[in-house]
């Protein structure tokens, strides 16, 4: 069963004429995690920013998004706006640009909750506090008190994995989540996208371009460029059975990496130690 099933989705610059995406299709089984690689430019964002309908207005879209059945592409923006958070819900590759810059953060917590359930301040502050917690954000009514500019990238990507926590959505879209992030902040994030999926059984969609994050947590890959779907299969195929010479660069560009950093800090046996 599928939680997501996007048909034909064509997006284009309606200023210029520019195809951004040609022709894509996929699908997001019920509890598990697509991921969409490429390179930057591919169409990977803009992808996600179409299902969830917020691109800028000269970006323009057609095609079929069911989430779970309802076609997303035909809702009014104010059904649009109920799914967002509820149904749907995005962590952004920069945490900053997710929160209003001229508030605490624990207004935005806030306003979500209480426009999506109706809860009272003080049970939204216990409920995102607990949630704080589990993800490893210590005196969270601190934080919660906080700008956004007083706390760091991988803070405040936390703080929006514990968000969807409470809310718990159907569909995560992390999009880039950890590439503006510090090793230790990656590897942090990351900890609690696998431990929110495990937890919740939503499903999840995860864009990037690092082949070793995705191989961490996708069940299922779909590789772009140029806005077009070169290849899709479940992650233990792409990796190990893949078919397009593209997917094939960026897998041994991936190892080249990790080669040369070896290399460069003295051998694995180095490496392990």
């Amino acid at each position: 069963m599928n939680t997501l099933e996007v048909s034909n989705l064509r997006i284009w610059d309606n200023l210029t004429g520019t195809i951004i995406v040609s022709d894509s299709s996929f699908q997001v089984r019920q509890e598990s995690c697509l991921a969409i690689v490429g390179e930057s430019g591919s169409g990977k964002s803009v992808t996600c920013r179409a299902i969830m309908r917020l691109n800028k207005s000269n970006i323009h879209q057609s095609g079929s998004m069911r989430l779970n059945g309802v076609n997303l592409a035909e809702l009014s923006e104010a059904e649009m706006r109920k799914q967002r958070g509820r149904q749907l819900c995005l962590i952004m590759q920069n945490g900053m640009r997710a929160f209003d810059p001229s508030s605490v953060v624990g207004r935005h917590f806030k306003e979500t909750l209480q426009q999506h359930y109706g809860w009272n301040p003080s049970d939204i502050t216990s409920r995102m506090a607990q949630a704080m917690e589990s993800v490893m954000l210590k005196d969270p009514v601190a934080l919660m008190n906080k700008y956004p500019h007083q706390l760091s990238g991988g803070m405040l990507q936390r703080m929006m994995i514990a968000l969807a926590i409470v809310l718990e959505p159907t569909l995560i879209i992390a999009d880039e989540p950890t590439s503006a992030l510090d090793t230790l902040s990656q590897f942090e994030v990351m900890e609690q996208l696998i431990s929110l999926r495990s937890n919740t059984g939503c499903s999840m969609i995860f864009v990037s371009h690092d082949l070793g994050i995705v191989k961490q947590i996708a069940d299922d890959i779909v590789v772009m460029k140029d806005g077009e779907i070169l290849e899709s299969g479940s992650a233990a195929d792409i990796f190990s059975n893949t078919r397009h010479e593209y997917t094939r660069h960026l897998i041994e560009a991936k190892q080249v990496l990790n080669r040369h950093f070896s290399s460069r800090m003295g051998g694995l046996d180095l490496v392990d130690r």
